[in-house]
């Protein structure tokens, strides 16, 4: 059975994906196999699904018919707080940059899914959409020095989001004297 959170989400994410907005531009590439893994959620325009994480990570893995396997968790809340997880479908749909997916929580619908930024060292991100209305900053550490956040924060501003509503998800790990976190204790 489906939970209604997935469904109002797909709902709203279709429907303000109507929005009237100049087209978003992509990466020019995005190498799959490196872009596979963890990313820590730093910041975003949240979902209402997200306005309370703490913690969120969302990971991706390449399944053998060229879709994307996305897990989505984090705890609702509070750093203890209950654990949420999400597993959307993730479908190439611009094969020569693999920049432009579609994400499914429910069928048959797709959310617009555009990664718009990505350092060469594939370690910061930020997904974006066409209408302006959620994006994700990620990271493959929890946390960004201030000059990173801003320079990204920047970026976002540039490409017409409302960077007032953009809002940093606290994220708090057994390991972070490094930058570096220990998820599996944490999860």
């Amino acid at each position: 059975m489906i939970k209604p959170s997935l469904a109002l989400i797909a709902s709203a994410l279709l429907v303000t994906s109507c929005s009237h907005h100049a087209p978003m531009a992509t990466v020019d590439y995005v190498d799959l196999d490196r872009f596979m893994g963890d990313w820590y959620v730093v910041a975003n325009i949240p979902t209402f699904l997200e306005k309370n994480a703490h913690n969120a990570v969302e990971s991706y893995r390449m399944n053998s018919d060229g879709t994307i396997a996305t897990t989505f968790r984090f705890r609702d809340g509070a750093y203890d707080g209950e654990q949420k997880e999400y597993h959307p479908k993730g479908f190439i749909e611009n094969t020569a940059t693999n920049a432009t997916w579609g994400m499914r929580f429910i069928w048959p619908i797709k959310a617009d899914y555009r990664i718009v930024y990505l350092d060469k060292d594939y370690t910061k991100t930020v997904i974006g959409r066409s209408a302006r209305d959620y994006v994700w900053v990620m990271a493959r550490k929890p946390v960004l020095t201030d000059k990173e956040y801003n320079e990204i924060v920047e970026f976002i501003a540039d490409i017409g989001y409302d960077t007032r509503k953009l809002q940093r998800v606290p994220q708090q790990w057994p390991d972070m004297t490094n930058g570096q976190a220990n998820r599996k204790e944490a999860l």
